[in-house]
């Protein structure tokens, strides 16, 4: 059965911004064995329901907006950026589908922190440390991150028993309080900003990171371990058994929501 992830418009509203955040995450995710599967964010409900009949996993991309924080109870501060409702609201389908039915979740960046906040936890809406989180796409080696042992991201870095390794960066926010069944699974060891958690659960992969590894498919191995180990559990998925019901989740992807060609 070929394998299809959901991944939503980075952005409502900024065409450019799409066109050059997606082709990275069409080519990992297509190097890894799986079919992308683009949910446009100005769909009606129904159909995107439709479509996440037909989808094993989810990708929950990055963003150049960020996370309301009347979500998590703030005001906005002054270095908060405006927020995206369209994205919000696809992004709540596809997790809410995913929840009930225990798919696999991968979120990257902003992707992580809408889903912290799904989960009722907070962000920190500005970060002010030594370390510089955003110093842009062509660095891919911003600063080093720590892996907490015996975690499920800890499992897929192949740096011969290594906690620590480097990673791009590219985010002004970042987790505070993590959310309801999330554990942090990685920090930047010189300021503790919160960079990977996990759902605490063998029976679902949720893994949520702060960095991009699509950005280092090809030249990361840890990147192509995450990637490896998200579409290997869309793999495996089976939804969960309903007494009476008949599950639709071996559906191939419905007609007119082909994957979109990275070229």
């Amino acid at each position: 059965m070929t394998v299809h992830i959901a991944i939503p418009e980075p952005t409502g509203s900024d065409t450019a911004y799409n066109q050059r955040s997606l082709p990275p995450y069409f080519i990992a995710l297509h190097a890894a064995g799986a079919t992308p599967i683009l949910v446009p964010l100005h769909e009606r409900q129904d159909r995107v329901a439709r479509l996440l009949a037909g989808v094993q996993g989810i990708l929950l991309p990055g963003s150049r907006y960020d996370v309301d924080p009347q979500r998590y109870g703030e005001d906005p501060v002054p270095e908060c950026s405006e927020t995206d409702p369209a994205r919000t609201a696809v992004d709540e389908l596809l997790m809410q589908d995913a929840f009930n039915l225990r798919k696999p979740i991968l979120a990257i960046c902003h992707g992580a922190q809408t889903l912290n906040v799904w989960r009722n936890g907070s962000l920190i809406q500005d970060l002010k440390t030594e370390v510089n989180h955003r110093p842009g796409r062509e660095v891919t080696a911003a600063h080093s991150v720590q892996i907490t042992p015996r975690s499920r991201l800890s499992r897929l870095i192949p740096l011969l028993g290594k906690a620590e390794t480097l990673v791009n960066s590219s985010h002004h926010q970042a987790i505070l309080a993590p959310g309801d069944n999330l554990l942090v699974s990685a920090v930047s060891p010189v300021d503790g900003v919160v960079e990977a958690v996990e759902l605490d659960s063998e029976e679902q992969f949720v893994l949520a990171i702060q960095w991009h590894p699509e950005r280092t498919y090809t030249t990361s191995a840890f990147s192509r371990a995450i990637f490896a180990a998200f579409v290997q559990a869309s793999v495996v998925w089976q939804p969960p058994h309903i007494e009476g019901s008949v599950s639709s989740g071996a559906k191939s992807a419905p007609d007119g929501w082909e994957s979109v060609s990275p070229a």
